[in-house]
């Protein structure tokens, strides 16, 4: 996925979203494939210098059929999306704040 429409997408996110708890669990387990998908970008993110995020937002290229699939399903289900930004929000803005990206 494109790290970088990723972390606009996360920016808008700056307060965590509050799952709902009704099991005295969080849904960590829930979405194992997601939580795979959210930790290849939040390693791809941490391990990209600030030179090559600055580089690549300033790409702006199409995103992928296998990028749009995401975010689409991303969007048809709030519950997986919320987890799936409470799981990259926080690594994503931190590299962006480190890089100077955001305030």
């Amino acid at each position: 996925m494109n790290f970088i429409r990723i972390s606009k997408i996360a920016s808008l996110f700056a307060l965590p979203l509050v799952l709902t708890i009704t099991t005295g669990t969080y849904a960590q387990d829930q979405y194992p494939i997601l939580d795979k998908i959210a930790a290849k970008v939040v390693q791809r993110y941490q391990g990209s210098s600030c030179q090559q995020l600055r580089e690549q937002k300033a790409e702006k290229k199409q995103p992928s059929a296998e990028e749009q699939k995401a975010m689409q399903f991303l969007k048809s289900d709030p519950q997986m999306r919320a987890h799936f930004i409470n799981k990259v929000a926080a690594p994503i803005a931190n590299k962006m704040f480190e890089c100077g990206m955001i305030p």
